[in-house]
């Protein structure tokens, strides 16, 4: 038999010439099942034949990578409606993931979405939709408007719910009655007679079976249809088998008087009731989950104030372009991230940094989106809009975060994807073992069990064990600062062993202020003329030592000449004087002794400080020191790293004394200097060599191949945008305190999946037995499902409420 050929596109990335697009056609060639291959250089695609039945696109897309290129990928989110437990969401990420061109699928059943990885040119969103469509379940692509649809659908949903879980109890509590009068320490209450006759159990019976239980038998059967199972077969096969037994005692009843023993109506009515309970304290207890990204979304503004056509104009935020002109009066909201071109006021940036004093702005400075105007008027030229913006940025690797899977979810997908068929035959087994061996052939108490059995067993609790948490410790962690971009990321901080410092921007300010000043001349004529020289520089340390001056209300004076002698210093002619600001080099190369404070020099030099020293018309005048000195709180955050029992590391491209100082200040016993930008990687490999699970912290651009190959990439929020990319969690703060609050909270969060997990393991473990033995009545069993669920998610919601 021929097998079929089909034909697929795949975009390629990283070809530079003819002779990659050639290297690309020969590698796909050679492989065995690809009867030809077509690469073309100009538009970037390869046209792959291949016989379908031995290759799949993601062994070509393997092949491509192979050989040193890329296939170019795309990431959609769908939100999915209608999964009712964790086998339903297996179901789907396996159906997925057999759709051509699909890399990689995750289905959150607590978010209930999916992220998927494909290829573009082999599959489309809309194909995957149709896949889950046919499943049996609903889909749409996560966006704005879609995910508002989705909102409001849910919120119909759970209204409609509680319609049905109304009518429910209404219907179920005479049958109820019924049943607490069977038990023998409740046989005192009356049960009137009415509430005995089997047709009138059957009358309320029935509308909860069929018309509120409708939904369980529509989920059943699109389950079977797609050869699978879920909880909606174990619901309705449960309830089934109690409605249709108690129905076939009923009609056999007909023409004999008296009570009948051995009805279940009000089993299937009660369990019913009960589980549509359970899913409406789940979902509300799900929606709550969600929080964290619900108050994200609530700090952006909804409007702008432009400048257009002359005039200002209110327009829609989503309405607002790059290089518009932004209008933000004292008390508003800044719309967009922009650059402030006319105006001085203090900013409000706590919702971003966690700083609560208001930070001092004025023209040319940086403002984000959502932060505070206090009391002046800005003019702002809008550089980030819409998704661009910090905070859009922000709520995207939240809600990326909340979404993904942590490895330990692993083993609770593998266990509800066989779980579902595992307990019918266990029921079966139970009614087997009960009806030919323990009561012989009394069909009534084997039934009992078999849908005891059934109920319990439901595989809620496993699948929300996990996502839940995730959901809540991630959320929790955007509260106050911390972006975990991943689950994997949330599960893997705990095991940190080794935190690797990056000292400029991070340890320290990573801007150089003016710390000593120390001369025998005239102090505010010593401060002027140097000032006044410095001020035409734009050397860092230049700005540092003009700055300090400023601080000092020192005012300038003329300045007629100026050169800057790069490695040296400076050289000006201030008020009529020559003025010297430079290094020993500059001094020694103009004749100015300075052998009197070589002491002085060496002793601040020992703390780290870089000594400027000036000269007056070929006298030696005084020193400055600037140093780029320690955050405030960097101390007592490697404190708090070293009582973890972490190692803590600081790595710098400073000389060994300058570091070692800095090191010394803020607590750090273990320092590696001299380290040049390309080196920081190969330090971080050394560690891991050593076995050492290491996490990077850094801010700048130099750090981002160092936070991409460590085991934990932390980019400090106030860095650049490329070490955040690089990053697996970005600190917001900009504060060392978050990294222990990170590892913290990664803790907190794996202890409580791990409390999740097992409960929900435990329950079943305990809880099938005792329905198999004879210890569970079904309605029993099924408030005790129920509770599972819910209990898993109270517990994940805890995470919400803990303060690091």
């Amino acid at each position: 038999m021929e097998l079929s050929v089909k034909e697929s596109q795949f975009e390629i990335t990283g070809m530079t010439c003819a002779a990659c697009a050639n290297r690309i056609e020969k590698g796909l060639k050679k492989m065995d099942g690809v009867t030809n291959a077509n690469v073309n250089l100009a538009l970037e695609k390869a046209t792959v034949h291949y016989r379908e039945n031995l290759l799949t696109p993601l062994d070509i897309q393997s092949k491509v990578e192979g050989l040193g290129y890329g296939v170019r990928q795309e990431k959609v989110e769908l939100s999915i409606t209608g999964m009712s437990c964790a086998a339903c969401a297996s179901r789907i990420e396996k159906g997925l993931k057999k759709v051509a061109g699909v890399n990689g699928a995750s289905v959150n059943l607590a978010l209930e979405k999916a992220a998927i990885d494909y290829i573009p040119s082999i599959t489309s969103p809309k194909e995957m939709v149709e896949k889950i469509e046919k499943l049996g379940f609903g889909a749409n692509i996560s966006n704005e408007k879609n995910n508002k649809e989705t909102d409001d659908y849910r919120e119909k949903e759970f209204r409609k719910q509680r319609k049905r879980f109304i009518l429910s109890s209404i219907l179920s509590l005479p049958l109820l009655w019924t049943m607490v009068g069977h038990f023998q320490l409740t046989s005192f209450l009356y049960v009137p007679d009415i509430l005995m006759n089997p047709w009138f159990q059957f009358l309320l019976a029935t509308p909860v079976q069929f018309m509120i239980g409708k939904q369980f038998y529509i989920g059943a059967y699109k389950a079977l249809k797609n050869f699978s199972a879920n909880m909606d077969v174990l619901v309705a096969l449960g309830t089934s088998a109690a409605y249709f037994y108690s129905l076939f005692l009923a009609i056999q009843s007909i023409g004999h008087h008296g009570h009948i023993e051995g009805l279940y109506f009000e089993t299937s009515a009660v369990l019913i009731t009960l589980i549509i309970l359970g899913k409406l304290l789940e979902a509300k207890a799900k929606g709550k989950s969600s929080e964290a990204i619900k108050k994200l979304i609530g700090l952006q503004a909804k409007t702008a104030t432009v400048w257009r056509d002359g005039r200002e104009v209110v327009i829609p935020l989503e309405e607002v372009k790059v290089q518009d002109i932004v209008l933000v009066k004292p008390g508003e909201k800044i719309p967009v991230d922009g650059e402030i071109i006319e105006g001085i006021s203090a900013v409000d940036e706590s919702m971003i940094t966690g700083e609560s004093i208001p930070v001092d702005k004025k023209a040319f400075d940086l403002v984000i989106g959502s932060t505070i105007n206090k009391n002046g008027f800005l003019k702002v030229k809008a550089t980030k809009v819409g998704k661009e913006t910090a905070l859009a940025q922000i709520i995207k690797v939240v809600e990326e975060a909340q979404g993904s899977k942590a490895p330990i979810q692993r083993l609770a997908d593998k266990i509800s994807g066989v779980f579902v068929p595992v307990v019918v035959a266990l029921a079966i087994l139970t009614f087997g073992i009960w009806y030919f061996a323990v009561d012989l052939f009394d069909f009534a108490a084997a039934l009992e069990k078999l849908i005891a059995v059934l109920v319990i067993a439901c595989p809620c609790a496993l699948g929300l064990a996990t996502p839940t948490s995730i959901m809540a410790g991630s959320g929790r962690g955007a509260e106050y600062g911390i972006l975990f971009k991943g689950g994997e990321y949330l599960e893997i901080t705990h095991k940190v062993q080794t935190v690797l410092l990056d000292k400029t921007g991070t340890v320290t300010n990573g801007q150089p202020v003016l710390t000593d000043i120390r001369t025998d001349y005239e102090e505010k004529r010593f401060l002027a003329l140097v000032a006044s020289a410095e001020n035409q520089s734009e050397h860092p340390l230049a700005r540092a030592i003009v700055n300090g001056m400023i601080e000092k209300n020192i005012s300038m004076l003329d300045v007629s000449l100026f050169e800057s002698i790069p490695g040296f210093g400076i050289k000006a002619t201030v008020d009529h004087q020559l003025v010297l600001v430079g290094t020993r080099k500059l001094m020694e190369s103009n004749n100015i002794n300075i052998s009197m404070i070589q002491t002085d020099m060496e002793v601040l030099e020992e703390q780290g400080k870089t000594v400027m020293l000036a000269a007056f018309d070929g006298e030696y005048a005084g020193m400055l020191a600037v140093a780029d000195t320690i955050k405030e709180t960097s101390k007592e955050s490697i404190h708090r790293l070293k009582k973890l029992g972490l190692e803590v590391i600081m790595i710098t491209g400073d000389n060994q004394r300058t570091a070692k100082a800095i090191a010394n200040e803020a607590g750090i016993d273990h320092v590696i200097a001299g380290v040049l930008p390309e080196a920081k990687a190969n330090e971080v490999k050394k560690l891991q060599k050593q076995g050492k699970i290491v996490a990077m912290v850094g801010d700048g651009i130099n750090d981002a191949p160092a936070l991409a190959l460590a085991d934990i990439g932390m980019a400090i929020g106030t860095g650049t945008d490329i070490a955040m990319e690089a990053s697996d969690i970005t600190l917001m703060k900009g504060d060392l305190n978050s990294v222990a609050d990170s590892i913290a909270l990664s803790k907190k969060t794996m202890t409580n999946i791990k409390q999740n997990l097992f409960w929900a393991f435990a329950y079943n473990v305990i809880g099938i037995p005792f329905a198999a033995f004879g210890f569970l009545a079904p309605w029993l069993a099924g408030a005790a499902m129920a509770f599972s669920s819910v209990s898993v998610v109270l517990n994940a919601l805890r995470l919400q409420k803990i303060k690091l």
